[in-house]
């Protein structure tokens, strides 16, 4: 255990914790929704400091991360927990194991340890990921500023179910590049299906934008839930209003977890998505989950061309000199 961040002290040994919108209290034994942060002697505790449930390097674009150090490689890192309950859930086995099992388990893995690990497998990254790294920000942030000390970026794949001043206070500076759930624009969607609502998510990403951190923004795409045409484009509008430069990456969905109530998501349907976004103005849209898509590529947005050829994880093809197009010197938005 270690003592937690972001938590003040009430009456009767009571605490609230301050990290996520959750805003949870708890009593002397209890713990928050995520399951890992406790109430331990009126004190609120981490449980999994330095407890890897998974770790190994992976491809940037895995994350996925499109815009940041195309084919490098990320050491990636998890812990237990979520706090979020998403029924869909691609990571469930991990995300839900402490709410459903009441224990924690994991892998002695300090953060030098990590950064050593990220150093003696080549990668240029570590990427905080699988399950929340908003969970397990002591570990995450102690992780980072040695791997920054190294010349190692950190980048965080979230849900976005952050306090904003967290954001701007701690991560600004220190994480590089996120890329954020939006999961749908409803907030009877983040209330049905992830136990969440959805304003402090869109609060959370104007905060992750405006303190400088890179971000795209991720959408899994589930049929007869959050695909409508006008949801789309409010989705759309809200990355636009933004920037037009974030990426945004449209992933096909499958039954999984709790949730089996549509089939996978249709090409055609993500075919749909990315043009919505495209019409809106957005200069990156990328569809996910379907090998060999030209949505997977990125396309220079002054002169149309292909500049980053991409087949599933892998990158074929990068004609890009210094971050501009090969081909018209245009400068492509992203941390190149």
């Amino acid at each position: 255990m270690r003592e937690a961040l972001f938590w003040e002290v009430l009456e009767d040994d009571r605490v609230r914790c301050r990290l996520c919108p959750h805003g949870c209290v708890m009593c002397e034994g209890a713990s928050g929704i995520c399951g890992v942060r406790r109430n331990v002697g009126g004190r609120l505790q981490s449980l999994v400091y330095g407890l890897a449930i998974s770790a190994g390097a992976d491809p940037i674009e895995k994350k996925p991360l499109f815009h940041v150090r195309p084919a490098s490689r990320a050491y990636s890192i998890a812990t237990v927990g979520c706090n979020l309950k998403c029924a869909f859930c691609q990571n469930s086995d991990i995300s839900q194991y402490p709410a459903e099992t009441g224990r924690v388990t994991g892998d002695d893995l300090p953060p030098a340890l990590v950064v050593e690990e990220a150093l003696r497998t080549g990668c240029e990254v570590i990427a905080y990921t699988y399950t929340e790294p908003t969970i397990y920000i002591e570990y995450a942030l102690d992780t980072a500023r040695i791997a920054k000390a190294a010349g190692i970026r950190n980048v965080f794949v979230t849900n976005g179910y952050i306090e904003p001043d967290v954001v701007r206070k701690d991560l600004k500076g220190l994480i590089d590049a996120a890329n954020i759930d939006l999961k749908a624009f409803s907030d009877s969607f983040y209330r049905r299906l992830c136990g969440a609502r959805l304003g402090p998510v869109l609060e959370a990403i104007g905060a992750y934008h405006a303190s400088g951190i890179w971000i795209e923004l991720t959408t899994l795409l589930i049929p007869g839930e959050n695909d409508s045409d006008r949801e789309l484009r409010e989705i759309a509008g809200f990355i636009r209003s933004l920037s037009a430069d974030i990426p945004w990456h449209i992933s096909r969905y499958y039954p999984r977890y709790k949730y089996d109530a549509a089939p996978p998501t249709a090409v055609a349907d993500l075919e749909r998505a990315r043009n919505i976004g495209l019409e809106a103005g957005l200069n990156f849209v990328y569809t996910g989950n379907v090998m060999g898509h030209e949505g997977e590529s990125t396309y220079c947005p002054s002169c149309g061309r292909r500049i980053i050829t991409r087949r599933g994880f892998q990158v074929a093809e990068i004609s890009l000199q210094d971050g501009r197009c090969a081909f018209c010197n245009h400068a492509i938005a992203g941390r190149f």
